[in-house]
């Protein structure tokens, strides 16, 4: 168990060594307040939703592994994990809603006829707990994403049902931003793609493109939401071809003035999003992040403190985009403890930009600036052993949560009393 007085010691040491650095750690510690972290809601229930009473996810690119004990299965449980997640963790989140998570009052609503109602009781609970939240359409799991296609199908039916949906979510996202006073981001992602090898790729681009248009068609006040759109290199049924590419959704980003969404699972295992951060910014006033952990493909593992999260961070820290860079995660791991999984992945997540603030970015921006590139790098190597870790336990002191390990027999005090008796 950590001690406080061991831990106020070991922060003003480490205070005192990053001072000589020229960075002041209460200063950092002050601006951890602006790293807010929208927590996605779909880790607690394996992506199910409430949407049916016996929720299966069913394609679309999305599958979950494990069958860990603990899963919530109405929305008490979700609320009360969410909870319990949130008082682990320093500093202040959000939380980010599908659509197949309303109040449904057991009755079928199917999606084309979602409405604010069905989502006021989260509204309220986000009000209650003073934080915000943001929304997605679900277009996945329905039987009219079964053969993988939705806003790019050609049956001109099943596209129009998948139009109405998303303009519908935009709707409760805007009066969602309203009623919380801060504006909640709304992102779309579509599983749509092929197989195998398709001849037509245009078409279905030219199709996805009108269903944006006709969905973008309604604008709101940008104080209560903001527009998001998602890309993917492929999925489970789409190996061959994703119609919404980054590409595609780059250039609509670009000539609308959307959000482009960077999913860190959602490229090449040899791409790196920290490298795309600061271009996509020459052009775009603001884009949105869904931080997960690929491993050889987007199979969305618990976030990690590796090397890919932390040029994330320190991409976003080093260019002072924290106001211009939305922070949401995006993994759903159902073979460990899930409350552990929130856990872990966020704060690994919120490390990472501690870390960063804690460089002498200026210091070693002059070295590489006059070609000293020997000492840029000994410079990043010698913060990588700088005491952190002392800092990061007095920031989980300030913020009344448990540091270093402790949040584990937490944890494993909540799965004894809660998550085995469900």
């Amino acid at each position: 168990m950590s001690n406080k007085n061991f831990i106020e010691k070991a922060y003003q040491i480490a205070k005192e060594q990053y001072a000589g650095y020229g960075i002041d750690t209460d200063a950092v510690l002050r601006k951890m307040h602006d790293v807010v972290i929208s927590l996605h809601c779909w880790q607690t229930d394996d992506v199910g939703g409430f949407e049916n009473p016996d929720a299966e996810l069913n394609g679309g690119g999305i599958q979950v592994t494990g069958n860990y004990p603990g899963k919530a299965n109405t929305l008490e449980e979700m609320r009360q994990d969410l909870d319990k997640v949130m008082s682990l963790l320093p500093g202040k989140q959000r939380l980010n809603l599908h659509a197949i998570y309303g109040e449904f009052g057991g009755t079928f609503i199917d999606r084309d006829q979602i409405e604010v109602k069905h989502f006021q009781g989260w509204i309220d609970w986000a009000k209650e707990r003073g934080i915000g939240l943001d929304f997605n359409a679900t277009c996945f799991s329905h039987p009219k994403a079964d053969d993988g296609f939705t806003l790019s199908h050609k049956d001109e039916s099943i596209r129009q049902f998948w139009v109405e949906h998303v303009k519908r979510c935009r709707e409760i996202s805007a009066e969602m931003g309203k009623q919380l006073g801060t504006p909640a981001i709304h992102n779309t992602w579509i599983p749509d793609g092929s197989k195998d090898v398709p001849v037509d790729r245009a078409g279905y681009r030219k199709l996805l493109k009108k269903s944006l248009d006709e969905i973008f068609s309604v604008d709101y006040p940008k104080n209560h939401m903001k527009d998001a759109i998602e890309s993917k290199l492929f999925g489970i049924g789409a190996e061959s071809m994703t119609v919404g590419s980054h590409d595609f959704y780059l250039g609509y980003a670009l000539k609308n003035n959307k959000l482009i969404c960077l999913d860190n699972g959602h490229f090449h295992p040899t791409e790196q999003i920290g490298d795309k951060i600061s271009a996509c910014l020459q052009f775009l006033d603001e884009i949105l992040l869904h931080v997960t952990r690929p491993v050889r493909w987007d199979s969305d593992h618990v976030v990690t403190l590796n090397d890919e999260i932390q040029l994330i961070a320190s991409e976003i820290v080093r260019n002072d985009y924290l106001k211009r860079v939305n922070i949401g995660l995006d993994f759903f791991d159902a073979s460990i403890n899930r409350i552990g999984a929130y856990v872990i992945g966020t704060r690994a997540t919120q490390q990472a930009f501690l870390i960063a603030m804690l460089e002498p970015t200026s210091l070693i921006r002059k070295w590489e600036e006059s070609g000293k590139n020997f000492e840029r790098l000994a410079w990043l190597e010698v913060m990588k052993t700088r005491m952190f870790g002392a800092v990061w336990d007095y920031y989980c002191l300030q913020n009344d949560v448990p540091p270093g390990a402790d949040f584990i027999p937490e944890i494993q005090q909540y799965e004894k009393e809660v998550l085995l008796n469900r």
